[in-house]
């Protein structure tokens, strides 16, 4: 009888490198909108490679594939909330007819989402955690000259007198920013947030450069 060969098993066709990237580039969104999740859920002490990959509904295996460890994914959580933080800016700037309503408005509206949560979560965990703090400050600095560069589109105007300018931005990000923190922890009258968001409207109006004759 003749010996029986084994037949060798045909191997499958390896999907596009596009199609490969493309999935690769989906599976690390996963990744990092489930480590988001973690961030409000768990807070950041208790937020896990391990819970991550849960959340993500994945081994811990498949998240190292894509990330080394649990600070590149923090890297790549950061660099998220950061875009997410200025994609409101952006539609702002599309706006036909921006005006400093517009910015008000939807710098607050912005600062209501879980992503501003999230935020918060790893701006205080950083205080303690050096290793953290040395992925977020860097992260803050791109955030703010990205915020000014948007803020500078909606109002060219302002080029002409900076110093006002800069007072306008920074009183508009303490003003929301440390409104929105409060009121995250119940510290915040919900009837005074109305009052202070026009009253900052009049500030910022304020400080406008006069129109040249």
């Amino acid at each position: 009888m003749a010996l029986s060969v084994a037949r060798k098993p045909v191997p499958r066709k390896a999907p596009p490198r596009s199609q490969q990237a493309l999935k690769s580039a989906q599976t690390r969104a996963r990744l990092v909108e489930a480590t988001i999740r973690c961030l409000i859920k768990f807070g950041y002490s208790s937020t896990t490679t391990l819970k991550v990959a849960s959340e993500a509904d994945l081994s811990r295996g498949a998240m190292l594939h894509h990330f080394d460890n649990g600070g590149a994914l923090m890297q790549a959580t950061i660099a998220e909330l950061m875009e997410r933080r200025l994609r409101g800016f952006r539609r702002a700037v599309e706006n036909p007819a921006p005006d400093v309503r517009t910015l008000v408005r939807t710098y607050w509206k912005q600062l209501l989402s879980p992503t501003f949560t999230a935020f918060v979560e790893l701006a205080i965990a950083s205080r303690t955690d050096q290793p953290l703090a040395s992925i977020l400050e860097p992260a803050q600095a791109q955030f703010r000259d990205r915020w000014y560069e948007l803020a500078i589109q909606l109002f060219p105007e302002w080029q002409q007198d900076r110093q006002s300018f800069n007072l306008a931005l920074a009183l508009t990000q303490n003003t929301i920013e440390g409104m929105a923190i409060n009121r995250m922890i119940h510290g915040c009258d919900e009837a005074m947030i109305d009052p202070v968001l026009q009253n900052l409207e009049k500030q910022i109006l304020a400080l406008r450069p006069k129109p040249k004759r």
